[in-house]
Order: structure tokens, then sequence, then C-alpha cells
């Protein structure tokens, strides 16, 4: 009933940028929170980014002044920008987001498949 497609991902040197989005669709009546989640190889899946309904937003320590989340709420969309990048940014970012169905009164929480970024020279 819903989807979460994520896009930007791809292949880029130390020091670039790249710009993640990730696109909902489906019977959705409403969006709380949304964020991205990575996952490194070997490594537990974290958080990396997140935005409130109120546009509060919260980062991990590793990403702060480097990466920026934003929303647009009437496309039902989260983007993160993603600059400096590191190798150790290299990962599965994963799009996240808690969402209200037209036929439910209850919120669940609901994820893409993915998309790899990788920071190598």
């Amino acid at each position: 009933q819903v989807q979460l497609v994520e896009s930007g991902g791809g292949l880029v040197q130390p020091g670039g940028s790249l710009n993640l989005t990730c696109v909902c669709s489906g019977n959705i009546y409403s969006i709380f929170g949304m964020g991205w989640y990575r996952r490194a190889p070997g490594k537990e899946r974290e958080l990396v980014a997140e935005i409130s309904s109120a546009d509060r937003t919260r980062y991990a320590n590793s990403v702060k002044g480097r990466f920026t989340i934003s929303r647009d709420y009437a496309k039902q969309s989260v983007h993160l920008q993603m600059n400096n990048l590191k190798p150790e940014d290299t990962a599965v970012y994963y799009c996240t987001a808690t969402i209200v169905l037209v036929t439910t009164t209850t919120s669940d929480d609901y994820w893409g498949q993915g998309t790899q970024v990788t920071v190598s020279s």
C-alpha cells in the first residue's frame, strides 16, 4: 500500500557530494517523521539524520556540518544532501517514514529498499 523509493546513490570521490531523494507513494493520509539510516559492511544500521513534521532535525555526530536533511511536503519526499563525503560514509542508505494510511487511524514505520553510496578514490 505504501512505497518508499530512494534515488541518488552512486560512486563518488572523497570530498565529493551526493543528494539522496526518497519519494513516498500509496494510500497515504499523513506523514510524520522522516529520516535516513545507513548500514556499512559489517556494522549495525545507524541513524544518519531525521526530520520531524515540525521540521526539527537531528543528525549523527559523524555527519554534522556535512549532511543536510530536508523534506518536501507537497511531493511527500525527503532529501539528504551529503557534502565532503568520506570513505567511512560508504554504506547502503535507507529512507524511513512514519505514515498514517487513509484506511487506518494508527501510524506505522515504512522503509525503502536502500541505495548504495560508495566513497572511494
